[in-house]
This record gives structure tokens, C-alpha cells and sequence, in this order.
């Protein structure tokens, strides 16, 4: 629904570079990026002497739309603008004084509305447009999980570190897509490097994050890839050993993934090319490339649509559908047998 130039990026760099929109409509599925514009505002339109008189916090659940538009109608006191902060703004009921307010707000307040968990009703056309012209409206959306590695890259980058390939998958596969814990796992490795070394190592995120640089998702994957059928099964027993290290629930969207990518690989025009399958499976970088050339050797395109039928077979098993008492790891060893044979 938000216009496709209006980015977190782009609002963040309006933002430093100071130039405030008289409203900011946050909303959608990704809390992250709607707390940190939040957050950013909060922190840096106002001096610290200004915001006891001009910085309001409001909710969605306990005010309605007329008391918010009277708080955002109001003049700053001894200061050049004023913040109303509105949150869980999916909370207000009727909006109509909003919408009101915004066809002529005022100039000098910053009025941030926060709404997580959703967006804007899409038949509210005019509230949408009203919004778009007087200020923005940005929408926050879940990071797909392809598109998590080149996040930590960015977010390690802005912090002046690097990082290995394999410690990028390492967190990507034992964390996932929920951002908030992504970079408190990312600040806590940033925190033990030293100045002299800001590099992330497979052996930094394992005494960090807790994740062996031996039995990972990552390994996993990259046993079954090349079919390396005794790592597998080591990788396996060890999860079901040490189940706080990993589980079925989070190997099989990674299997699923790589599974349903490799089928989509074998209908490139090109697949012989690293740089031609890394663009037609919307891949970060051609070195992504390998382990789908790979895996186009090791397995064929009929093994590879019976393993996503297993896949999806193990999944709902996983979650008690016809199957009332095999653990998961017995699961987990009967796909990888599936998987090889």
C-alpha cells in the first residue's frame, strides 16, 4: 500500500538530514523498522530541555482520534516544534478527526503514528492519499528469509565490522527473520570484537550466539547438498541429543527453501552459468549460486519434487497430524533417509 520509493532507508536520511514531514504513518508487519524510526524521532527533533513540554506519548487504546488531533493542533512551548507520538494506532476506531487535522496540519508538530501489526485498511483510499501528500507513509515488511544474509551484512557493515559467509548463514538459519532478536544477537558479537580485529568468524558466533560452527542448520544443508550422508546423520543425532541447539521446526523451512529453490533452478535458461542462476533465483551474490549447481548434479528434478512432498509430509507430522507419538528426531532421520535413498 506505501509508495514503493518510501523506504526505511530513505525516511531514516530525510530524518538526519532534518527534514521533518508534518506526519509519519508507520505501520505493518515488522516492528523493527517502526521502532526505530519511532524511536529515531523521540530521540533527535527535540533537545532534551524541550521534551517535557513538547513530546507526548500517546496510545491508540486509550485515546481516540479527536483527543490526538487536539494534541497535535497544539503550539510549542519555547521551542520551534512539538512530537506527538502515537502508539498501536491499529487500536483507533474512528479517524475521520485525523484525516480532518491532516488536510491542513501544522507545521510546527510532528505527529508519528504507529501501526504495527497490519496496515490501513485498503478501501480507506482517501486516508491513504491525505497521508501520502501531507507527509509519509511508510510500510514495514517482514524480511523474507533470502533476504536476511545481506541485512546482517548491512547491519555488521554500519558498525564498522565484517563477516564470513558461513557465520552470516550460521546466524541467518539459528535466529531467523525476527529482527529485534536478530540485532541484539548481532550486538552482542559486535561487543566482544576488539578494535584492532572487527571480524565475524564462525568461531565468534559460536561463543557468542551459542551456535556450533560444527552442527548448524547451515551444515546441515550443506551435507545434504552434497550428499555427504555420515555428516548428516552425525548433525542429526546431535540436535536430537542437544535439542536447545536445534530442531525439526527449524531445519524444515530451511530444507523447504533450498528444495523449492533448487526445482525453480532447473528451468533457468542458464543454469550452467553461477551468474545467470544467482539472478533467476533473485540470489544476493553468483557464490549463492554454488549449492544449486550442486545440488542440480546430486539430485534429480523428480527426486527433488518427491522430497518436497516428504518435506511437507514431515512437517504436518511434526505438528501431531497423523502421527501421535514418533518424536521429532525420528522425523528428522526418516526424511534424511527419504532424502539419500
Amino acid at each position: 500500500m506505501a509508495q514503493q520509493t518510501v523506504t526505511y532507508e530513505s525516511v531514516m536520511h530525510d530524518l538526519k538530514e532534518r527534514k521533518f514531514k508534518p506526519i509519519y504513518y508507520l505501520m505493518g508487519d515488522e516492528p523493527y523498522f517502526i521502532d526505530k524510526i519511532s524511536d529515531w524521532i523521540a530521540d533527535n527533533v527535540l533537545q532534551p530541555e524541550e521534551r517535557d513540554f513538547n513530546q507526548t506519548v500517546l496510545f491508540g487504546s486509550d485515546v481516540n482520534a479527536s483527543q490526538i488531533a487536539d494534541a497535535a493542533r497544539r503550539y510549542p512551548m519555547m521551542a520551534e516544534r512539538q512530537v506527538v507520538i502515537v502508539k498501536e494506532a491499529q487500536n483507533i476506531k474512528n479517524t475521520e478527526p485525523i484525516e480532518r487535522y491532516l488536510k491542513n496540519p501544522m507545521a510546527s508538530t510532528v505527529l508519528v503514528m504507529c501501526h504495527k501489526n497490519g496496515t490501513i485498511d485498503g478501501r480507506r483510499r482517501e486516508y491513504v492519499k491525505t497521508i501520502q501528500q501531507t507527509g509519509v507513509l511508510f510500510e514495514s515488511k517482514k524480511l523474507r528469509e533470502r533476504d536476511l544474509p545481506s541485512f546482517i551484512e548491512r547491519y555488521l557493515k554500519a558498525k564498522n565490522a565484517t563477516i564470513e559467509p558461513k557465520a552470516i548463514q550460521m546466524i541467518a538459519d539459528s535466529i531467523g527473520a525476527d529482527l529485534s532478536r536478530l540485532t541484539g544477537e548481532m550486538d552482542k558479537v559486535l561487543l566482544s570484537l576488539s578494535e584492532q580485529d572487527r571480524r565475524v568468524t564462525p568461531q565468534v558466533v559460536e561463543d557468542q550466539i551459542g551456535v556450533s560452527k560444527d552442527f548448524n542448520a547451515f551444515e546441515l544443508r550443506d551435507a545434504i547438498v552434497n550428499r555427504n550422508i555420515f555428516k548428516a546423520n552425525q548433525i542429526v543425532k546431535y540436535f536430537d541429543d542437544n535439542p536447545k541447539a536445534g530442531s525439526i521446526y527449524s531445519f524444515l523451512p530451511m530444507l523447504f527453501n533450498y528444495f523449492q529453490n533448487l526445482m525453480i533452478a532447473y528451468y533457468c535458461p542458464q543454469k550452467g552459468s553461477q551468474e545467470a542462476l544467482a539472478a533467476w533465483l533473485e540470489l544476493r551474490s553468483p557464490w549463492a549460486a554454488r549449492d544449486y549447481m550442486t545440488g542440480m548434479q546430486n539430485y534429480t528434478g523428480m527426486k527433488v519434487m518427491q522430497i518436497i512432498a516428504k518435506i511437507r509430509e514431515m512437517d504436518a507430522k511434526s505438528k501431531g497430524l497423523d502421527n501421535p507419538n514418533t518424536p521429532p528426531g525420528e522425523l528428522m532421520k526418516e526424511l534424511l533417509f527419504f532424502v539419500f535413498h
